[in-house]
Formats: structure tokens, C-alpha cells, sequence
């Protein structure tokens, strides 16, 4: 396994819409557990794979307090959802950024899992929110994108501050 570096907004590359995957392999599987690693060592409770510039629906979640329950979802799609719920949030993308955002309070969500069998799962409360965060990347989307105007540009003034710093 290895860290995969994370690429840091506003870097055009989280703007890609990832495409499905087609062939569940090794490959897949090795990706899925790279990014695990990097998620926990970031340490972060979810990661798509458009966040490490691999351009494929892959969404790897762990939301438990041991992280010991990795969820790994391919090809997600949200089949229905339910409610409404607004919370912090924060992004490994976004380091250091942390804003309110409205998201479905419940979510039915269908996807493949390393072996390619179709799976169904409920979600709700931090599960939901963070599948629904991770698909918006796979569509091209980061969480400062449900802020105002005015935050996205002070939050892209902040975050091009600490580049230069760490430059």
C-alpha cells in the first residue's frame, strides 16, 4: 500500500466528473486500499479518488470511532433520499476549512463493492453527509461550492496564504 498525495482546492483537477468504472481487478482493489491509507493517515473519514487525480468512482468512507469499518463504494449512485440536516464540515481537499452545509438527512444509496456484487445501504446523520461529500467529488464538486460567493473567495485567499507559507 502507499499514500497517495491529495490534490488541494481550488487545483482545476477537482473539477473532473469521474467516470464509472467497467472492470473490477486488482488494480481497483489496490487503489481502493491506497486511498484507505491515506484517508486514515490524513487523517480523514472519507476520500474519492478524484481527490488523488484518479478520475474513476471510487469512494472509500470510514466514519467509525475505532476505524475499523471501511466502506468502499463503487460506482455510487443515491437512489433516493429523505430530510434535511445542516452541518460542519470540512474537507481533506479544503485542509483547515470548516463551513455549514445543508444535505439530505437519509440516503438510499446502490453501488458495487470489490467483488462487483451490487449492494443497497441506508444511510443517515454523518454516513449520509459524508457519502453525500464524497459524490459530489466524483462530480466535480468540493463542499465550498454549497458556500456563498463570498466565502469560496475568501476560503481560495486563505488556502493560496498557506501555500505561500509552506512554499
Amino acid at each position: 500500500m502507499a499514500l497517495l498525495p491529495i490534490l488541494r482546492f481550488p487545483d482545476p483537477r477537482l473539477r473532473k466528473v469521474a467516470a464509472p468504472i467497467t472492470n473490477i481487478d486488482d488494480s481497483i482493489r489496490r487503489l481502493a486500499a491506497d486511498m484507505a491509507e491515506t484517508m486514515y493517515e490524513a487523517p480523514g473519514i472519507g476520500l474519492a479518488a478524484t481527490q488523488v487525480d484518479v478520475h474513476k468512482q471510487l469512494i472509500v468512507i470510514d466514519v467509525s470511532e475505532a476505524k475499523d469499518q471501511l466502506l468502499v463504494l463503487i460506482n455510487p449512485e443515491i437512489v433516493s433520499n429523505e430530510g434535511a440536516q445542516v452541518g460542519e464540515e470540512g474537507c481533506l481537499s479544503v485542509p483547515g476549512v470548516y463551513d455549514k452545509v445543508e444535505r439530505a438527512e437519509r440516503v438510499l444509496v446502490r453501488y458495487l463493492d470489490l467483488d462487483g456484487k451490487a449492494q443497497q445501504r441506508e444511510a443517515d446523520g454523518l454516513l449520509a453527509v459524508c457519502i453525500q461529500h464524497e459524490m459530489d467529488h466524483l462530480n466535480g464538486k468540493v463542499f465550498v461550492d454549497h458556500l456563498s460567493l463570498l466565502k469560496q473567495t475568501r476560503i481560495k485567499s486563505k488556502l493560496a496564504k498557506q501555500a505561500r507559507i509552506t512554499a
